[in-house]
């Protein structure tokens, strides 16, 4: 979820509309988040299955297309910086002006920690023998395929490996292992993904399990740039959403009183129900 400029001579305009897209549809969730849960209308509304799903699927999309995304920023360090800074600029608004639905630890933390922590991986991804700098007319691009394939299979199983951690356990094909409740007691695990009793947050995205979609992300640009067909295709340009994502972090830290106020205007002062 992040604003950059490639050192890639191409612009890849469709990997800006997909971030596009994904902004929409959190725009729309928030607005529905907004009009059921904060002002009533339906506060089980967050709980239903069919949102829940939506909701992931926001955040999903974002991890991914800012994993591919790392590739091409010039100061990852920079930005990952600038991306906790931002989160914790939210958990500090939303903490002062609605304490019951504050953001401790949410996408953009996760983001950004994300995006440092993929700095020392990135380096072990080079030592081990992973595809980096991906040149789509190398002579060893089948090699540099399969290497990739191997990094996207390996963080998928990761992350379906770890998806349970909040909850106590991890789980795979059947398999549970249930995690000792001391991870759990020490606060600053949370950011990990072990969180302590009583934690509370409207939109909680730790490392674990998040950070292994990021690195599919990552491994999936991998995937992309041995196929000269597809950096082809990246370069489309999709009206209106290739511009939106090359907005989308000031979209997302401007959209939530804009929606607020909306919301507001509906229900509290036409008295519409939704």
């Amino acid at each position: 979820m992040e604003d950059q400029k490639p050192e890639h001579t191409k612009w890849y305009h469709l990997i800006d509309a997909f971030r596009g897209f994904a902004l929409l549809n959190m725009l729309f969730f928030h607005f529905y988040y907004d009009v059921y849960v904060i002002f009533g209308q339906d506060p089980d509304w967050y709980h239903y299955p069919a949102i829940r799903v939506w909701q992931q699927f926001i955040c999903m999309s974002f991890l991914i297309v800012s994993g591919m995304s790392w590739h091409f920023s010039r100061n990852n360090l920079k930005r990952g910086i600038q991306l906790n800074l931002y989160g914790l600029l939210i958990t500090a608004v939303t903490g002062l002006v609605m304490p019951d639905q504050a953001v401790r630890f949410g996408i953009l933390n996760c983001i950004g920690c994300c995006t440092l922590l993929m700095i020392p991986v990135n380096k072990v991804c080079i030592l081990a023998g992973g595809h980096h700098g991906t040149d789509p007319f190398s002579d060893n691009r089948l090699s540099n395929l399969l290497k990739a394939f191997c990094g996207l299979f390996s963080a998928l199983l990761l992350f379906l490996f770890t998806r349970n951690v909040s909850d106590g356990y991890l789980s795979l094909a059947g398999l549970r292992i249930d995690l000792p409740e001391c991870l759990y007691s020490f606060r600053p695990m949370t950011i990990l993904g072990f969180p302590y009793t009583g934690f509370r947050s409207s939109d909680y995205f730790p490392l674990l399990p998040w950070f292994f979609l990021f690195l599919f992300g990552y491994w999936l640009w991998e995937v992309i740039s041995c196929s000269n067909r597809a950096m082809c295709a990246l370069c489309t340009r999709v009206p209106v959403l290739s511009r939106l994502g090359q907005k989308t972090i000031w979209i997302y830290l401007l959209h939530q009183p804009l929606l607020y106020g909306m919301a507001y205007l509906l229900i509290i002062v036409f008295q519409i129900k939704m």
